[in-house]
């Protein structure tokens, strides 16, 4: 599914326009990302959490070359599914 797909089915259950599902969408995804980038979590109770995980520094190996190389630390996000979410996946 992509956005505008989603922005569709969000303006047909909350009787919505396009635009300001839109906007509702943009909203939400933005404060996602401004949380997520404070370092804060995000908790949907039965739906989910997304949050920050710190992946620690680590070899890899350079595909074309071979070289072994360094990969630096990085703090990456993570979305951990609720019960709810499982159980309507089911």
């Amino acid at each position: 599914m992509t956005k505008n797909e989603f922005v569709d089915r969000v303006a047909a259950a909350s009787g919505l326009s396009k635009k300001d599902a839109g906007s509702a969408v943009d909203a939400v995804i933005s404060s996602v990302e401004a949380a997520l980038g404070a370092g804060e979590e995000v908790n949907f109770t039965g739906f989910g959490k997304f949050h920050v995980a710190e992946r620690g520094a680590r070899e890899g190996r350079n595909p074309r070359t071979g070289e072994t190389m360094t990969i630096a630390a990085s703090k990456v996000p993570r979305f951990t599914a609720g019960s709810g979410l499982k159980k309507a996946v089911k």
